[in-house]
Formats: C-alpha cells, structure tokens, sequence
C-alpha cells in the first residue's frame, strides 16, 4: 500500500467509470492526464495501476472559500447571533492563536478535504506560511491569502501591508507550483477605501489573486450605502478589486447592477450556503443574476466555526437546495451545475487548470464508490453526487498525479488528528486563563 503515496513515475486508472462508460486513465510522470479511453493504457507504461472497477471517476473538488485553521474552533460557538459570536466566541479565542495552531489546524483542514474528495482551496487566515507548510505536506493545492483588516488606521495599514508582502514573498521563495499566494482584503467594512486601492495595486503587480468577502449581510451594503454612498460591489470596483483575479465570498446582497459589474470584470463568486443558513444573513446568493451576467460561479464551504466541515458534497447539495427554495424555482441550479461549479468554476477561480478530465488537465481525479448505497441505483451519477451522497462516498484522491488517500486510508491521519485536537484544547485554555 505505502509504494502507491510514494510513487512518481507514470499510472494507470483501469476499468474506472466516468459518464456511464467504463475507461482507463493514463497519467504521465509530469502529473498530467496523457489518455482517456479504452486504449489509455497504450499510452504510459504505468508504474503502479489503480483498479477503477465499481468506481466512478470525477475532477477533483475546488474549494474556493476557506478559513482552514478554523478547525480548532468547530462546533465551539454554535446557534448565536453573528455579532455575538464574533465578539464572545471567535474573536477573544484568535486572539491567542499561534503559528503552530494555524499549522495543526489546517493540517486537519486538509486531511478532512482529502477524505471528501476536495484536491483545491483557497483560504484566508493569519500565520499563512505556516498554513503554507501544512497544505504543502499533505500535498494539496492551496492558494494563500493574509487577512488585510486596517480598520482604517494607518499604522494597522502599514503593518497589514507589510504582512501581505512577507507572505507573498514567502510562497515566491517556496518555488511551489501548488502553493500561490493571493491578496486578503477581508472586506469593504473592516479595510479602507486606501488598503483596498493597495491590494489591488499589489495583487496586479505581483500577478496574484484577490480574495475578499463581498456582501455577506444587508447590514454591510447599508452602511457602506451611508458612509460612501455606494453599495459594496461599486466601492471595490473603484478601487480595482473586482478583477478576473479575484474571487468574491458570499455575494448574498448583490443587486441586479452590481451582478453585472462582477460578470463584466470576470469576477469568480463563492457561493457558501451553508455558512449563509447557519448565520441567518436573510437572503440565498442570486445565483441566477450573476451567471446571466457571466460570473464565475463557484462554491466554497466557509470555515469550520460556521458551516461546521469542509465537505463540499454537501455544500453542493445545500447550494441546489437553498437556490430553489429562496428564489421558488425548482429547475434553478440542477444538478449539473452544481457538480461544474465545485469543479471546473473552482479550478477556473483559482487557475489550478480546466477541472475537467481530459487530455493534457492536471491528474486530480476523485474516485467513488460506485456501489454505495448512496449510488445506488446509478440513473444520474451528477444527481446522485449532488442529492444523495456526502465525502464519506469519496475512495481514492489524486492531486497533480500523487496519491493522497487509497481506499480511505491517508498516511499520517491519527497523528493529525492528534495534534489538532490537542491544540484547540490549548488554545481555549490559553483564551480562558486570558480572560
């Protein structure tokens, strides 16, 4: 079992399924898909063959919205009021949060991502070069960006600026194809009209992407209405951060208008409708709005105190259910696209490749019981992915051609979860004896 994780030469997947045809996967040593088809195998000369029978075959998943370390704070405050949980929950916890806490937590992060399936993310956090060890050891691809908040305070400015640049700096140094760094503006309320003008001169220089959270409640668009006299969307336009780099969270509040600004500059939008529900922000992501307007719609699970996992089978399903139910339309947002915007919306975001499983696309390929129970009967395998199953359907992940999890088994799971769990205890007791 161990000389599967270990390989890199040439592979095989035989006998897998993919669109109701059984097909074998060829993977050249570079990571990349060289043949899909019956004669595949003519392709490589395969240093290790995966057995596919009674295994579908899908892209591997793109989470485009994550605050991974946020494992250590699962289920720690549930049920509360937005406000209320940020200011006695969240924020007095991350205040003692450690390097090394980021590091276990988005070790487990990504351990959790591996075992449902998910070979992408794109996260936003604090100690992000630890973050960029973690995601770089369990061998997933991982765009990295430092949370800006300056609260329009300059010295804060000058200290978040100067925080982006050691990071980007970092990930540069690192030579890393799967790790990139991006630009973390949190939002239109936390970072001034100036930091945001910043990141965006900062991420076009440095060629790097912007992740920012975009009208996640009706409270941000009034008061940026009140303080700016223009809604959240057009104030992040004027500062040039709505790019074709740049990947919005939420989106919840968005207007017709402002659905089309973001469908003119290419604009990737998260939709994070667990998050949302769980929340209570009063108002589903116009789905329909932004993709007649060209977005780029993608999904993304939001962190592990507010969803509460990373299982983005699930936050496919809850995107079909919820886009139906707000907006009283059982056809908007089948199934189809459900699967597409945890996949090729995803890889498109982050530019991590087509998301597809075709010729020349990096090998990251997802492997699932065919004959779960969840899977059974197959009429619809996209129905199935979206409306019946979850992660624990997920069997094998390979990312860029590497082996990630066999069979449910992914080296070094109990040491992870291990140390994850003995740094939340740490933290809480740390933020407790604090207080």
């Amino acid at each position: 079992m161990n000389e599967i994780f270990t390989a890199r030469g040439s592979m095989l997947i035989a006998g897998v399924t993919i669109d109701g045809s059984t097909v074998d996967i060829a993977i050249d040593e570079t990571g990349l898909i060289a043949a899909v088809g019956k004669d595949a195998r003519k392709a490589v000369d395969a240093d290790i063959v995966i057995d596919g029978t009674d295994r579908l075959a899908v892209p591997g998943l793109v989470n485009t919205h994550t605050h991974a370390a946020m494992t250590l704070l699962r289920g720690y405050g549930d049920d509360m009021l937005l406000q209320d949980w940020l200011s006695q929950k969240i924020w007095p916890l991350e205040a003692h949060l450690t390097g090394d806490d980021v590091y276990a937590g988005t070790k487990l992060a990504c351990l959790e991502m591996i075992k449902s399936g998910t070979v992408a993310f794109n996260d936003m956090y604090f100690f992000m070069d630890r973050a960029a060890a973690a995601a770089d050891e369990m061998g997933m691809r991982a765009t990295l960006a430092y949370g800006f908040i300056d609260l329009s305070i300059p010295e804060k400015r000058e200290a978040e600026i100067k925080a982006t640049e050691a990071l980007a700096a970092r990930i540069q140094s690192l030579d890393n194809p799967r790790i990139k760094a991006a630009v973390g503006p949190h939002s239109v309320y936390t970072v001034s009209p100036e930091g945001l003008s910043w990141c965006a001169e900062f991420a076009e220089e440095q060629d790097i992407g912007i992740h920012v959270h975009l009208s996640e409640t009706e409270k941000e668009v009034v008061d940026c209405v009140a303080q700016f006299g223009k809604r959240p969307a057009a104030l992040l336009d004027d500062c040039g951060c709505l790019t074709q780099r740049t990947v919005a969270a939420h989106c919840c509040w968005l207007d017709e208008a402002e659905c089309r600004l973001l469908g003119q500059r290419g604009v990737s939008a998260s939709h994070n409708p667990a998050s949302n529900m769980k929340l209570a922000v009063n108002r589903a992501m116009p789905y329909h709005w932004l993709k007649t307007s060209g977005a780029n719609v993608c999904l993304g699970t939001d962190g592990c105190s507010s969803n509460n996992n990373l299982d983005m089978f699930e936050e496919m399903k809850f995107a079909a259910l919820l886009q139906k139910f707000a907006w009283n339309s059982p056809t908007l947002l089948p199934a189809g696209e459900a699967v597409t915007m945890a996949t090729a919306a995803g890889a498109r975001a982050l530019g991590t490749g087509p998301g597809t499983l075709t010729v020349g696309a990096p090998a990251d390929i997802v492997l699932l019981d065919a004959r779960a129970v969840c899977n059974t009967p197959l009429f619809h395998p996209d129905s199935n992915l979206v409306y019946a199953c979850n992660g624990g359907t997920v069997r094998t992940v390979l990312c860029g051609g590497k082996v990630l999890m066999h069979e449910r088994e992914v080296p070094g799971e109990e040491e992870i979860v291990r140390e994850a769990a003995a740094a939340a205890r740490a933290l809480v007791g740390r933020a407790r004896g604090a207080s």
